[in-house]
């Protein structure tokens, strides 16, 4: 048997035979008279809260330990307690309080050795809860036990796969975020945009809308606030979004798009819905239910985004499912019904939590079911030649016995965020950061002194190498400012993202109206044509050929726009041929068609096509290819119909370079297509 049980055992018959319950009477405190008259107040006021329908335990919380400083030595009265704190925020601190009870008493309830076991199983004493839940076990022959019997099981298998994923932490650091994001008052919830340049959050703080308080649950109504990332650690001072957003009642944060212009957020009417909230320059508009098809008479609780914004991701306790909750997947502008994941997901317990990762193919979700560790504990699947990889837990000491949830994850899946209660909180619930490490290195070998250069946990340890992503995230973060070319001004613009090998836009998304800020997720394994588009203005492309296992990059690209004037050139990044060859591909078709369909919209318009190429290879050829590659825009377009005399067109070879062809990446500037306004 284990060291700690065999010890704790001996400490409790010690204990158990030397100490007696001391009652709240005159008999043992009539010397205090006014100090006991106290306590019974806190007594009885603690019981009206504890008692009542439903029981609320932090306010009974509040009297119940005003009370135990006067007298230490009640039975019942540290029993109390120790329940209040299992249905608490700090559920750990439960099991001094039952320890005391029982050492006290060992008759002072019959659910003494279940309470014992959750006390110990929430404070990772895995050997000992077991064998309180094993003591707990009703006697056989007991009627109306079958319940709880499989609760205890339930608990026993979580108290072995506690044990044995702790044996086997997984590497991280985990973080308090900070006063920036954190208050002395509950946080929770976190959602980030795909770069972590911005998070948002639900809060209990004071300074809530209205400034009122839960008359149920107590403290301050749920505000959403944001916080700006400010360099590489620090978060800005946390501000209230406003009462646009929030209201009198409780308003949470469930999910953000990638770029952030929408957010996902729960309300409490009709049992619970989810409402969807568009950020317009600054200032968000006022939610809106997202319908029927998502929202029932049910209680709907979290939801992501797919990373092309079509799709969504939810969590409901609606009639149908396997669990308790199960997650859901539903197309936003279709028509048939949300289609449940599954039984590879959804156990038969609760689900919730759901996020998807920007890569499109990761989702992060927490379960009851699965190899829980005790309350929710956070897992991860991959989809997958469209399935669900087994559900994987994230592990120890990321999951605890406690509840875990509300994960979410930045593209470059290095940074975890979620919600936990810790002893350096700042204020009870505080979100907290995670930082995935890679695999253990190797011990250095050298003549020098040696370092320990390997930790078996190395949560807030500093390590001799550099922390690096768990697994390299598939996706590729697009962002910058879209502007007028002339004025610098930032425009509201549309971005189309195209899958070039299937000539289809797959998602469009807008930059800010006021800053001209876009992001775009980009999951590896596609040719992408991102075009950026606004009436007025020449379109403008760009090409990401991204292939499948792609690692995780963020490039940075700000886009001009131009007005249709004559000189203008425009390059047509998703123009493609064969290699030393003027045959188009058909992953041209698309920038092909936009080309055809400016002709087509501006009648009076006239452009030479060209061609460019770097400065590897003869002059003499390099001019030749350019020019015959030219041509075939040109043969294209009027084949298409587009009168021939409104087009020329030209090779210029190496001639007119973009960008010293010093690099591969620069030579890849200088080989394009483009055109240039002629007339209008």
């Amino acid at each position: 048997m284990h060291k700690y049980l065999l010890t704790f055992l001996l400490l409790t018959a010690c204990a158990t035979a030397s100490a007696q319950s001391v009652e709240f009477s005159k008999d043992r405190f009539g010397n205090d008279k006014d100090g006991l008259k106290a306590a019974q107040k806190d007594l009885k006021a603690g019981d009206a809260f504890y008692d009542s329908d439903p029981a609320r335990y932090e306010q009974a919380l509040m009297f119940y330990l005003k009370a135990q400083q006067f007298n230490p030595n009640n039975d019942q009265l540290n029993l109390k307690i120790g329940d209040c704190y299992l249905h608490s925020g700090f559920k750990p601190r439960a099991l001094e309080y039952l320890q005391r009870a029982y050492q006290l008493n060992p008759d002072v309830s019959p659910r003494i050795h279940y309470l014992l076991g959750r006390g110990l199983h929430l404070n990772a004493k895995w050997d000992a809860a077991i064998a309180e839940y094993k003591r707990a076990v009703p006697a056989s022959g007991t009627k109306n036990t079958g319940g709880l019997v499989l609760d205890i099981q339930k608990k026993i298998k979580e108290c072995e796969n506690g044990r044995r994923l702790a044996a086997k932490p997984t590497r991280v650091f985990i973080d308090n975020a900070g006063p920036g994001v954190n208050s002395p008052y509950p946080d929770y919830g976190p959602v980030i945009t795909a770069d972590e340049s911005v998070i948002l959050f639900t809060s209990r703080r004071e300074g809530s809308t209205g400034g009122k308080t839960d008359p149920e649950l107590g403290g301050y109504f749920e505000d959403i606030y944001q916080s700006t990332r400010e360099g590489k650690d620090g978060w800005s001072a946390a501000r209230n979004l406003g009462e646009t957003l929030n209201t009198d009642g409780h308003d949470a944060t469930v999910g953000l798009a990638p770029d952030g212009q929408r957010l996902l957020v729960y309300l409490e009417d009709n049992g619970g819905d989810l409402n969807q909230a568009e950020l317009r320059g600054t200032e968000w508009r006022k939610p809106q239910k997202l319908g029927s098809r998502i929202n029932s008479k049910a209680h709907e609780s979290s939801a992501s985004y797919t990373p092309d914004g079509r799709n969504l991701f939810f969590v409901s306790d609606k009639e149908g499912g396997l669990g308790s909750r199960d997650i859901y997947r539903i197309e936003l502008e279709g028509r048939g019904p949300a289609q449940n994941l599954g039984p590879v997901i959804n156990t038969q317990y609760g689900e919730e939590g759901v996020f998807l990762h920007p890569d499109g193919k990761t989702m992060y979700f927490s379960s009851e079911g699965h190899d829980a560790m005790g309350g929710y504990d956070i897992f991860k699947s991959v989809l997958e030649n469209g399935k669900w990889s087994k559900p994987e837990n994230l592990g120890w000491p990321i999951n605890t016995p406690d509840d875990d949830v509300f994960f979410v994850i930045s593209a470059s899946g290095r940074h975890g965020y979620y919600s936990s209660v810790r002893e350096d909180g700042l204020g009870g619930k505080d979100i907290y950061q995670i930082t995935f490490l890679g695999a253990e290195k190797p011990p250095v070998l050298s003549q020098e002194d040696q370092l320990l250069a390997s930790r078996v946990q190395p949560v807030k340890e500093t390590l001799l190498a550099p922390p690096v992503a768990i697994v390299a995230a598939q996706v590729t973060i697009l962002k910058g400012v879209v502007s007028e070319e002339a004025s610098r001004q930032p425009l509201e613009a549309t971005i189309d993202v195209i899958d070039n090998s299937l000539n289809q836009v797959i998602a469009s998304f807008q930059s800010n109206e006021k800053s001209g800020r876009y992001l775009v997720s980009l999951p590896s394994g596609v040719n992408y044509g991102i075009v950026v588009r606004k009436d007025g203005y020449l379109f403008h492309s760009e090409n990401f050929d991204l292939p499948a296992g792609a690692a995780y990059s963020e490039v940075v690209k700000d886009i001009a726009l131009k007005k249709l004037d004559l000189g203008v050139k425009v390059v047509l990044n998703n123009i493609f041929f064969d290699f030393d060859k003027a045959t188009l591909r058909k992953e041209s078709t698309g920038e092909l068609e936009r080309l055809l369909k400016l002709l087509t919209e501006t009648p009076a318009l006239r452009l030479e096509i060209s061609g460019h190429t770097d400065n590897v290879g003869a002059d003499a050829y390099n001019k030749d290819l350019s020019q015959r590659r030219a041509k075939a825009v040109v043969d294209y377009l009027v084949g298409k119909g587009v009168e021939k005399g409104r087009l020329t067109f030209a090779g210029y070879g190496d001639t007119q370079p973009v960008a010293p062809n010093t690099t591969k990446a620069n030579r890849q500037l200088n080989r394009r297509t483009e055109f240039k306004v002629t007339g209008k």
